[in-house]
Formats: C-alpha cells, sequence, structure tokens
C-alpha cells in the first residue's frame, strides 16, 4: 500500500502523542533489513515534519518509525 505524506494536522498530533522521552515499544516494522524485531522498546527522540517517529532503540539503533508504514505504542517507564 503506497502512502502520501501526513497532513500538517496529523503530524501535530504525532508530535503531541509521542513527544521526546517517550517510551515506547516495537509493534510492527515494513523493513526486511532492520534487526529490530516486536517487542525491542527505545525512547523517541523527535517527530519530523513528514510524521517520521525518530527513536533511540535500547538495543543501539536510531532508525525511525515511518508514518503509515511501522507501529509502534507507548509504555511506562
Amino acid at each position: 500500500m503506497k502512502y502520501g505524506f501526513p497532513s500538517k494536522e496529523t503530524v501535530d498530533r504525532l508530535r503531541q502523542q509521542y513527544p521526546k522521552g517517550t517510551r515506547v515499544e516495537l509493534i510492527s516494522m515494513n523493513d526486511p533489513y532492520t534487526k529490530l524485531k516486536p517487542g525491542d522498546r527505545g525512547t523517541v527522540s523527535m517527530v519530523d515534519d513528514i510524521g517520521t517517529i525518530f527513536v533511540n532503540w535500547d538495543c543501539g539503533s536510531g532508525l525511525g518509525i515511518a508514518y503509515g508504514e511501522d507501529h509502534i505504542r507507548k509504555i511506562d517507564g
């Protein structure tokens, strides 16, 4: 499925939902080359202007979450 860029309103919502420092857990990632796997955890560093959520993963990766392609959930701590 092909996705376009999210609207400014969607990006603003993502920034409110995932502010810097938010802990997240990976649900799924549409990238056959990543070593990240469901259940991996990390900390949000930023959301860019096209809705990519950049995460500093606990395993050392810095791979971003692509809007409309990848899925994360917020966790406590």
